[in-house]
């Protein structure tokens, strides 16, 4: 069988993003799709699988299958994954299994929602209040910022964390936006302006929260012997780890370490590679004290100094560690569960040396983090060139 590292990624594409009024979810997943099998030099028949994850805006039955139907695509395999924010890399995974298996030979991973245009007041609500535990959390009122500010108040009380450490999440965000044509939020920001801004959930405010966007994104994955007759020079997967401590935060043993260091120290070891290996971290900010868990759960500071780390400027440009390109979902964008996708086309045009101002130069390896629900599902992905 195929190895991980037989599989690579040649085709990438973006919709346009933030505010996308004119286009709901399936019509911006569709593009994607399209856009990605283009990109990649290949005609539409020549995809014979399809992986997708649904949408909180307008959700349909079978996902995948009506994202081939409305692209006029007609591949031997669909399938829609649902893990919540670490959706992307388990689909990434799930399509690199296929084509190691021979199950398929060119997968497309799809992912689009419309969070920002499409998004009613009403459903937005049901949607933040509906990822507790029906019976144990959400009788008691929670939303979803409520429970990263219980895991930023537990990692406060335990390391003595700071409001404007944790502020420097945004800080470090909107530096690389800034660089970014496409981010949708471009304007700098001091730790001032974030402990500034408005109140959300105690200690947590509006800036130490993620974005709400439209938006989607596609790749396509074949085998690396095929990838070297297309286009782009192929990126490659090297490495793969999940990590599931729980599902609701109440059943958390605790609240200031997450299944990160698993997934992260299976797919390093996956890769033969250390954390210090690691040249680009696109990781899954969507609020600031998830980032800075992340940061010492995968490696790159020890547990209890992400504050610190944060406040020396090491994510930021011309820092120790470039951590979210892009912008990350604090700027670049965040339309729910895609929002990894845009960190993982990010670290793509990286590699094709597409990313301007903020281009990072010699680039070897890139470790790549989404979790979904809050700090539940963890999956931690790490991609190289060819070697």
């Amino acid at each position: 069988m195929l190895s991980l590292s037989d599989i690579a990624i040649v085709g990438s594409y973006e919709t346009r993003l933030g505010v996308v009024p004119d286009r709901g979810p399936m019509a911006l997943g569709v593009e994607a799709t399209l856009g990605a099998i283009a990109d990649a030099g290949l005609e539409p028949a020549e995809v014979d699988g399809l992986i997708t994850c649904n949408s909180l805006v307008a959700p349909v039955m079978y996902h995948a299958e009506a994202t081939a139907e409305y692209a006029g695509m007609a591949p031997g395999h669909c399938l829609s994954v649902g893990t919540g924010g670490g959706t992307t890399f388990t689909a990434l995974r799930y399509a690199a299994a296929a084509i190691q298996t021979g199950l398929a030979h060119t997968v497309v991973v799809s992912m689009a929602d419309s969070m920002r245009s499409f998004m009613t007041r009403e459903r937005a609500m049901v949607v933040q209040s509906s990822s507790g535990h029906p019976l144990y959390e959400q009788p008691y009122g929670p939303t979803v910022p409520a429970y990263y500010a219980l895991i930023a108040q537990a990692h406060m009380d335990a390391f003595g964390t700071t409001e404007s450490q944790f502020a420097e999440a945004m800080v470090s965000s909107r530096a690389w936006a800034s660089l970014n044509p496409s981010a949708q939020y471009r304007e700098q920001v001091s730790v001032e302006d974030v402990l500034a801004s408005k109140p959300i959930a105690d200690p947590l405010k509006l800036l130490d929260c993620s974005i709400v966007s439209d938006g989607g994104a596609a790749v396509v994955l074949t085998r690396l012997d095929r990838a070297r007759d297309l286009p782009h020079t192929p990126v490659m997967l090297r490495g793969y780890g999940e990590g599931h401590h729980y599902e609701h935060i109440s059943q958390a043993s605790s609240l200031i370490a997450s299944a990160a260091a698993d997934s992260g120290r299976a797919a390093l070891e996956q890769a033969g590679l250390h954390v210090r290996d690691i040249g680009l971290a696109q990781l899954y900010d969507c609020f600031s004290p998830a980032l800075l868990i992340q940061l010492e759960d995968l490696g790159f500071c020890a547990k209890g100094e992400g504050g610190d780390y944060l406040a020396s400027g090491a994510t930021r440009p011309g820092g120790q560690l470039a951590v979210n390109t892009h912008g990350g979902m604090l700027s670049h964008c965040h339309p729910g569960n895609p929002g990894a996708m845009f960190g993982l086309t990010e670290a793509i045009r990286q590699y094709r040396g597409g990313a301007g101002e903020r281009q990072l130069h010699d680039l070897e390896h890139t470790l790549l983090h989404a979790q979904g629900g809050i700090m539940s599902s963890h999956a931690t992905l790490i991609l190289g060139r060819p070697q």
